[in-house]
């Protein structure tokens, strides 16, 4: 006998309930709650739990249209989503006991780390798009009121975000209860230690090299054993053991017994987001600065407790039916503040493009040049001392904050107020209260609050930072994390003149970079012209132009190499959204990096995405790519470039007027001049199209400055950005 009906808790406020007539969902659907229920009293029987759910009381709460909430975690074979579980058993606990109904789906997430230098990162992105499209589907064939989502890495939670907001979207045009959720960032993930005997056999190795005349090859290693221990760090030891491979210094075994060593000593067992300040922690900053991320959960060491994670849900029921507290409205009202937090702590050049497509997604007509202008209203400091070789990652980070000496993305919002700048105070968040409610707490809040090894800062370390858009006579818009770049780095590359090294794709730049003779062979081949050097040199160096007059061709070569005059843009086209997924460019990059002269030199510049920067800056997100037919496409070997960071422009130059010793921007069209290389390389580029599954291919999307998001999202995203997010 069925026990009487209980009224529930709290209700969605929506006069649309499909389970109410949908006899074969109120069927289906109390047999997962329950399973799920029984599963996390399972998992979390030192609890001592009560089990009173009934399949009864589980239809009724369907009947009468309690709050039906998704748990969407992860899959388990991405670190960020290892202990998932013991989150998902707490959440839905605490979910039933407030009165909703628990439910629980996870995505796929693709890993960037393992899927770095294969097929692996052609797909990548387009995950991204793929996630909000499951989310979708999920929530609606399902008929979800809202989500308590597990944040990973990657392109997880702009994912689901933009999943998130489209579906807010899409219902409130139906007249239906507006979407809420509440994201719980993964807990950070400590960096590896070297163990003492491995420091001792690779510092042996860095002494061979010495020995042997390879001075650069130990300096890199040296490098390369002062970061933390992490998968990113591992790419950088490849490089430089490749290298000593390369010139006998170890032998091929020698070098695999090393990768393996660094490899099982990387992670910690317990998973987590990976300390360095990617992708996936500055998804966590853009999370908390679009409110949508409660603070007891934001920055953690280990998986949230019973008692840290109560209180989000509790905040979530409290929003269930406050339409100003929203996914798509907390995403509208907060844009400017997440941007701000995100360019005040160096985050990933990767987010420039989740950004954009997350409001395209919620249905704003944004793009690359407002967050530009976003970041041209007010100078934004850099406040993140961040430093994966001085114990200031983002593990540290989250140590800091849990010891309750400072507040995470709190406290940098509060300091980014001390420094004047205009951050949205009344905006909501995921609390049910303003920033300025929560900020009127004062204890904790000020970046004092560290005073040994601090990372968020009180006092800028310099008043410009963030991803900067770049313009040129041959590309429309490309970014650049200048912010990445000491001030030394930014004078070494700004205004200089640089040669181009054009590489068709990743695959033939990953070669080369590798090749310890790459810049003898430059040489060797004549590359560039003799007036050409000469010119530069008068240009990047004119202090010291008298002493190349009577040089030879090597010597001079030689010259400009040793003293840092030589200035490289190593192109890497065919890697956009289009032809190939536009993978992340992070290997070609860390080859760079483990190879001290030519890092000295070189700037990375691709139609590729790209997470962090180079020596000499990675310039990424170029549109148009190659493959609709932008003007990297033409250019080649040997050409010349002007670059001017600071002025936010890369040129194309005449090259007839640099021999004679005149800085010109190229005037005529490539496109004409050099049909044929283009026709030529477009061929290439369609024949390794095919490579990537036609069913997972970027096609029909918008270009980087504009989120790469399917065609139809971009169409239907008609807000104004300059109205509320109330006039949705």
């Amino acid at each position: 006998m069925l026990r009487p009906n209980k009224e529930p808790k709290i209700t969605i406020d929506n006069p649309h309930n499909p389970y109410r007539h949908n006899v074969q969902g109120k069927a289906n659907e109390p047999i997962t709650v329950a399973g799920l229920l029984d599963r996390a009293k399972s998992v979390l029987e030192d609890q001592k739990i009560q089990a009173d759910w009934t399949l009864g009381e589980i239809y009724n709460r369907l009947e009468k249209n309690a709050p039906r909430i998704a748990i969407i975690g992860g899959s388990s074979d991405h670190p960020a989503h290892i202990l998932d579980m013991q989150t998902v058993s707490k959440a839905a606990i605490k979910i039933w006991q407030e009165g909703g109904v628990p439910f629980y789906f996870s995505t796929p997430v693709l890993c960037d780390g393992t899927a770095q230098s294969n097929m692996g990162m052609s797909y990548s992105l387009q995950s991204r798009n793929a996630i909000a499209e499951i989310v979708v589907n999920q929530m609606e064939a399902h008929s979800y009121h809202g989500a308590f989502v597990i944040q990973g890495c990657d392109k997880q939670p702009l994912g689901v975000l933009s999943g998130l907001a489209l579906l807010d979207r899409t219902r409130r045009l139906r007249g239906e209860a507006p979407v809420f959720a509440s994201f719980a960032p993964s807990h950070v993930l400590q960096g590896g230690e070297i163990p003492p005997q491995l420091q001792d056999d690779l510092r042996a190795v860095a002494d061979k090299a010495v020995r042997m005349g390879y001075q650069n090859i130990s300096d890199d290693m040296h490098d390369a054993l002062d970061y933390i221990l992490q998968c990113s760090s591992n790419t950088q030891f490849q490089g430089v053991l490749l290298r000593a491979v390369e010139n006998e210094i170890i032998t091929h075994e020698e070098q695999k017994a090393f990768e393996k060593q660094l490899a099982v000593n990387t992670c910690d067992a317990s998973g987590g987001i990976c300390a360095f300040h990617g992708t996936g922690n500055s998804s966590r900053d853009i999370m908390a600065g679009f409110g949508l991320a409660h603070p007891n959960l934001e920055l953690l060491i280990e998986p949230p407790t019973q008692e840290q994670l109560n209180p989000a849900i509790e905040s979530l029921f409290s929003i269930a039916n406050r339409p100003e507290c929203s996914v798509g409205e907390l995403v509208g009202h907060n844009i400017k503040n997440a941007i701000r937090i995100h360019s005040s702590g160096g985050g990933s050049s990767n987010l420039m493009m989740h950004i954009v497509g997350a409001m395209i997604y919620a249905g704003f007509d944004f793009n690359l040049w407002d967050v530009e202008k976003i970041h041209q209203e007010h100078p934004i400091p850099d406040l993140l001392d961040y430093s994966l070789t001085e114990g200031r990652d983002i593990y540290v980070l989250a140590q800091q904050t849990c010891s309750g000496m400072i507040r995470g993305m709190e406290t940098l919002f509060y300091e980014l107020l001390e420094n004047d700048v205009p951050m949205d105070v009344d905006a909501m968040t995921v609390t049910g209260q303003t920033w300025k409610e929560r900020l009127s707490d004062s204890n904790g809040l000020s970046a004092d609050g560290v005073t040994d090894n601090p990372i968020i800062l009180s006092q800028p370390k310099r008043q410009f930072s963030g991803v900067d858009v770049l313009r040129s006579n041959f590309f429309e818009s490309a970014v650049v994390k200048i912010s990445g770049m000491p001030t030394e780095q930014v004078d070494q590359f700004d205004e200089k003149v640089s040669f181009v090294v054009y590489f068709e794709n990743e695959e033939k730049a990953n070669e080369q970079l590798l090749n310890a003779e790459m810049l003898d062979e430059l040489r060797d081949q004549k590359t560039f012209s003799q007036q050409h050097l000469l010119q530069m040199w008068e240009h990047n160096q004119p202090q010291t132009y008298w002493e190349a007059q009577s040089l030879s061709y090597n010597e001079l070569f030689d010259r400009m190499v040793d003293d840092d005059i030589l200035r490289l843009a190593i192109i890497i086209a065919g890697q956009g959204p289009e032809a190939f997924g536009m993978p992340e460019m992070f290997t070609p990059m860390q080859h760079i990096n483990a190879n001290r002269q030519l890092q000295r030199l070189a700037t990375l510049i691709s139609d590729g995405r790209y997470s962090g920067v180079s020596y000499g800056a990675a310039i990424g997100h170029m549109t148009p790519e190659a493959y609709k037919d932008g003007d990297i496409l033409y250019l080649q070997q040997g050409d010349l470039l002007h670059l001017r960071f600071r002025s936010k422009r890369i040129d194309l130059l005449d090259s007839e007027a640099f021999a004679q010793g005149d800085i010109m921007p190229y005037q005529g069209d490539l496109r004409t001049e050099r049909q044929q290389l283009g026709d030529q390389r477009k061929d290439t580029m369609k024949k390794r199209q095919k490579t990537v599954a036609a069913s997972n291919r970027l096609v029909g999307c918008t270009d980087a400055s504009e989120g790469v998001v399917p065609m139809a999202v971009k169409v239907d995203a008609d807000i104004p950005f300059s109205i509320p997010a109330t006039k949705l």
